[in-house]
C-alpha cells in the first residue's frame, strides 16, 4: 500500500511540475500540441516511468504511470482525457498481431509448464540433472551452454531456457537474479552477432534501405553507384560489421567469466550470498513477475515423477521452432535465393513460435493423459493454472508495449536521434552512436525500434561524413562498420539496462523473478561491459588503428582483472571489516 501511495504521489508530483511549465510560458503553443514530437517533452513519460520504477519497485503503476504522463502532455494536460487516451494506447499495443502472438506464445508456454509440474515431469528432469549438475557451479555452466541451442531467436532462448532451467537452479540454491542474468545476457547478444537467426533479416534491410534511400537522394552519380552497390551486398557489409559488435560478443563471454571465476559483485554478489546461505532464491518481499506456485501446477505426491514428460514437450517446442522458421522462410523465395542465411531471414519468428508453443503445449497434454497421470480434466485444470502464471508479466509487457506507443507518437527516438545530426569529428561518430543507441533502447524499451530509428540516420550521416567511400576495403570503411555496429550493440545494451524492455521483462517472467531486482542486479555488470566496450572497441575501432578482434581480446583481459580485483566469491562468507 506504501509503494501505491508513494507511486502515486509522484507521479502527482511530475503532473504539477508539467502544469507549472505550461502556465509560465515554459513550453511553448507549439510544445502543446502536435509540435512536441521530437522535442525534450518526449523524453519525459519514458524517464516518469523508469525512475518511478527504480524508485518505488512498483512496476505495473510505475508503467502506467508513465503511459499517463505521455497521454496528459498529448491533451494539453487534461486528467480525464488523459485517462481515456491511456486505455486507447494499452488496446493499441494489444491489437498488434506481433505482440498478440507473443502473448498467445507465452500463455502456451506457461501452459506447457503447468503441465509439465503437474504431472511430474519437471520434477523427473530436476532429478536426472541432479546427477549431473552436483553443483553451483555445474549448474551456472549447463545454463549459460544452454543458449546455444536456441540461438536462433532470442523470445524463443528467454522464455524455454528460463522456464526450464529454474528448477534445476532453485534445487542447487542459485539465485533467481543470477539465472534472469544467466538467460537474458545470452539471449539478444547471442541473437544480434550469430549469422542465422530471426534478426538478420531485419538488420540486412536497415543497412540495404538506408544506403538505397540515400542513392537515390545524392546527386553525386559516382556516390550513387557505390551505395547502391553497397545496398546489393548488404548481407557481407553486416558480417564485416559483426567483429565491431564489441558489447554483444563482451557480454557473452563476461557471463561465462563470472560463472567460471566463481566471482560476483554488487548486488549480485548479495542476491547469490543470500540464495547460497538459504535465504532464498528470491528476495524476501519481492514479487516475482510470474507465479510457480500455484496449486494447480504441484505434482501429486504418488504420482512417477519421469524426466521425458519434460523433456519431450520442450524438444517439440525446438523443433517445431526450427520448422516453423524453416517452412516460413522458405515461403516466397525463388530457387537460388534458397541459402541459409536467406531462410532464415525471410522467416516469420512469431508464427513459429505460435506453432512451437501450441504443439509443446499439446505434447506435454497427450503425454500425461496417455500414461494416465493426469486425466484430461486434470491435465486441462494444469495449463490454465500455468496460464494463469504468466498473468503478472503479461500485464507488465502491455504497459510496457503501451509506454512504447507513447514514446513513437510523442517522439522520443527521433528526438535522441537528432542529438547525432550536428556536427562532429568523425571519429567520435561510433562512440557517440553507441551512446545514443543505448539511450533510445533505454527509454523506448526496445532495440529493433532504437535500430529501426537510427539505422536511416546514421548510415547516411556516416557516408556524408566521409566513412566507407568505396565501401568494402575503402577510405573509412572501419568508421562505417562500427557506426553500424554501434546501432546493434548500443540496442541492445540498452535494451538490457531497461525496465520497460520486453526482453528484460520476459527473462524476468521465465525465471520467475522480480523484475526491478532483475534489472538492479544486472545493470552493474552491463555498464562495466559498455564501458570496456567503448574504451577498447567504439573508440579505437574508429581510428581503424588494429583489427577490431584485438580490441575484443584486449576486453577480456581487462573483464578478467575486473573481477579478480573486485569480484567475490559468493559461496564463501563475506569478509570481515578490519576492526579500526
Amino acid at each position: 500500500m506504501r509503494k501505491i501511495l508513494v507511486t502515486t504521489i509522484l507521479a502527482f508530483i511530475i503532473m504539477a511540475i508539467l502544469g507549472w511549465l505550461n502556465v509560465f510560458g515554459v513550453m511553448d503553443e507549439q510544445a502543446q500540441s502536435s509540435g512536441i514530437f521530437g522535442t525534450w517533452v518526449s523524453i519525459v513519460p519514458p524517464l516518469v516511468a523508469i525512475a518511478l520504477a527504480l524508485i518505488t519497485r512498483e512496476v505495473i503503476l510505475s508503467l502506467f504511470a508513465g503511459v499517463w504522463i505521455g497521454a496528459l502532455i498529448l491533451v494539453s494536460y487534461n486528467p480525464f482525457a488523459a485517462t481515456s487516451d491511456s486505455i486507447d494506447f494499452l488496446i493499441a499495443a494489444i491489437a498488434d498481431k506481433d505482440h498478440v502472438a507473443i502473448i498467445v506464445f507465452s500463455l502456451m508456454l506457461g501452459g506447457m509448464v503447468g503441465v509439465m509440474s503437474r504431472g511430474g515431469g519437471t520434477q523427473g528432469a530436476v532429478e536426472v540433472l541432479s546427477k549431473l549438475a552436483t553443483t553451483r557451479y555445474k549448474g551456472q555452466i549447463y545454463s549459460w551452454l544452454s543458449s546455444i541451442f536456441l540461438f536462433f531467436d532470442d523470445y524463443a532462448n528467454t522464455l524455454i531456457r528460463g522456464n526450464a532451467l529454474r528448477p534445476m537452479t532453485d534445487r542447487l540454491n542459485i539465485s533467481r537474479e543470477k539465472l534472469a542474468y544467466i538467460v537474458d545476457s545470452t539471449a539478444a547478444p547471442l541473437a544480434v552477432s550469430a549469422v542465422i537467426t530471426t534478426w538478420i533479416g531485419f538488420e540486412i534491410t536497415q543497412i540495404s534501405n538506408s544506403l538505397q534511400t540515400l542513392a537515390t537522394q545524392t546527386e553525386d552519380v559516382a556516390l550513387a553507384a557505390q551505395l547502391q552497390a553497397g545496398a546489393d551486398n548488404a548481407f557481407l557489409i553486416f558480417l564485416h560489421s559483426i567483429p565491431y559488435l564489441f558489447y554483444p560478443l563482451l557480454a557473452l563471454a563476461f557471463v561465462l567469466m563470472v560463472i567460471v571465476m566463481k566471482r560476483d559483485f554488487g548486488p549480485m554478489l548479495e542476491a547469490e550470498r543470500r540464495a547460497y546461505s538459504g535465504g532464498g532464491v528470491i528476495r524476501p518481499g519481492s514479487v516475482p513477475a510470474s507465479d510457480t506456485s500455484i496449486q494447480s501446477m504441484q505434482p501429486d505426491e504418488n504420482i512417477k515423477k519421469r524426466w521425458y514428460n519434460a523433456a519431450i514437450p520442450v524438444f517439440t517446442v525446438m523443433v517445431v521452432a526450427f520448422y516453423g522458421l524453416y517452412s516460413t522462410g522458405v515461403a516466397g523465395l525463388d530457387e537460388g535465393e534458397r541459402a541459409l542465411r536467406d531462410i532464415i531471414g525471410n522467416a516469420d519468428p512469431f508464427k513459429a513460435l505460435l506453432w512451437a508453443s501450441f504443439a509443446g503445449c499439446f505434447a506435454a497434454i497427450a503425454l500425461v493423459v496417455a500414461q494416465r497421470i493426469l486425466t484430461p480434466a486434470k491435465a486441462l485444470e494444469a495449463m490454465v493454472g500455468g496460464f494463469q502464471s504468466m498473468l503478472i508479466a503479461i500485464i507488465i509487457l502491455i504497459l510496457a508495449w503501451g509506454l512504447g506507443e507513447v514514446t513513437q507518437v510523442i517522439g522520443t527516438g527521433p528526438f535522441l536521434a537528432s542529438v547525432l545530426q550536428d556536427s562532429l569529428p568523425i571519429i567520435l561518430l561510433p562512440g557517440l552512436v553507441f551512446f545514443i543507441a543505448a539511450l533510445t533502447a533505454f527509454s523506448t524499451g526496445t532495440s529493433w525500434g532504437t535500430m529501426a530509428i537510427l539505422f536511416p540516420v546514421v548510415i547516411p550521416l556516416a557516408v556524408v561524413m566521409g566513412a566507407g567511400v568505396g565501401f568494402a576495403g575503402g577510405e573509412n570503411y572501419g568508421i562505417l562498420l562500427g557506426a553500424i555496429s554501434s546501432v546493434m550493440a548500443g540496442a541492445v545494451f540498452g535494451d538490457h539496462c531497461s525496465p520497460i524492455s520486453d526482453t528484460t521483462v520476459l527473462s524476468s517472467m521465465s525465471s520467475s523473478c522480480d523484475l526491478i531486482d532483475h534489472v538492479r542486479t544486472q545493470l552493474p555488470y552491463a555498464l562495466v561491459v559498455a564501458v570496456v566496450a567503448l574504451i577498447v572497441g567504439e573508440i579505437p575501432a574508429a581510428f581503424d588503428w588494429i583489427h577490431p578482434i584485438w580490441g575484443v581480446l584486449a576486453g577480456l583481459v581487462i573483464l578478467y582483472f575486473v573481477l579478480r580485483f573486485f569480484g567475490e566469491d559468493p559461496d564463501k562468507p563475506a569478509k570481515a571489516k578490519a576492526s579500526t
